[in-house]
């Protein structure tokens, strides 16, 4: 696919040949043949309906978790801007929440609403879209834990609801279909005291600060943690820590986290993890799993 393609007509907004590198956290990779911004979620459906069915789509939240590697996205990014921003208290331990909300939007709403059980979301650098797609957490909670169900926009342009079970979710993973887009979830906490969520929501950020890189351009937690270890520790005891290729490092202060320090391609980053994972593997026996999800095509 090229710019030059034709595509149906949309009420958002379709940009050409678009930098991802600003959009990602890593700050490094291509462009996409095209980045969708839809005006609503019936503009989503009735885009993807009409698209070519051979051409890839692919949604982006805050970027936080991915690597665009250097050669783009061979296709269409579907990015959720207000429209699907907004989150709204249901009922008493309900909230209704867009693809496109944050996890500080979503956390902070239901502290306003006093209901307890979101607070983790707080300490996720992403939207609801990608944890639901993702099963987002840390803490000690995730989406698992909260989901009612989501409402997903197929990549023909269907629109369906999924319960937490149409999920199927497993650690930082769902059967989402490939190209759906999630364009809403209803989550379900408990009762609780305004001030009590506050304290439990600082006592998380505090935590972060003080053990993540997050002042720096990285994306996130890199490896899954395997059954009955932490990567971290792997990683460290595999002697990885403040190892570098080209612009990309692993993280001094948590080796979990791989930064670009300024110069790096998204081929150093991936190189780095691969001689992570290979690193870790000769040392350990354990084969480290990527949480970072790597999409596009290598220049």
């Amino acid at each position: 696919m090229n710019a030059t393609q034709t595509l149906p007509d949309v009420r958002g907004k379709l940009t050409p040949d678009a930098p991802l590198a600003p959009l990602v956290w890593f700050k490094s990779g291509g462009a996409a043949d095209w980045l969708f911004e839809p005006k609503d979620a019936e503009d989503l459906a009735d885009f993807l309906r009409d698209l070519d069915p051979s051409v890839p789509v692919m949604a982006l939240g805050l970027g936080s978790n991915l690597i665009v590697r250097d050669g783009g996205f061979p296709g269409v990014v579907v990015r959720l801007g207000k429209a699907f921003a907004k989150v709204e208290a249901l009922d008493a331990t309900t909230l209704r929440c867009g693809g496109g909300a944050s996890g500080i939007l979503v956390s902070s709403t239901a502290r306003d609403a006093g209901i307890a059980g979101v607070e983790f979301l707080r300490s996720i650098p992403g939207t609801v879209g990608g944890f639901v797609r993702m099963n987002g957490g840390a803490y000690g909670g995730e989406v698992k834990d909260i989901l009612v169900e989501a409402d997903v926009i197929l990549r023909s342009g269907e629109r369906r609801t999924l319960t937490l079970a149409d999920l199927g979710y497993t650690y930082r993973h769902s059967e989402l279909p490939d190209g759906a887009v999630v364009v809403a979830a209803t989550f379900r906490g408990r009762r609780g005291e305004p001030a009590a969520i506050q304290a439990e929501m600082d006592r998380i950020s505090a935590s972060r600060e003080a053990s993540q890189p997050l002042r720096s351009k990285t994306g996130g937690s890199t490896f899954k943690n395997p059954d009955g270890h932490k990567a971290w520790q792997l990683v460290d005891e595999a002697g990885c820590r403040g190892f570098t290729v080209g612009g990309a490092q692993v993280s001094e202060k948590h080796t979990n986290f791989l930064i670009n320090t300024g110069t790096a391609t998204s081929a150093d980053i991936e190189t780095l993890g691969e001689e992570v994972r290979r690193r870790v593997k000769a040392k350990s026996g354990i084969e480290l799993q990527w949480e970072i999800q790597r999409v596009g095509v290598a220049k």
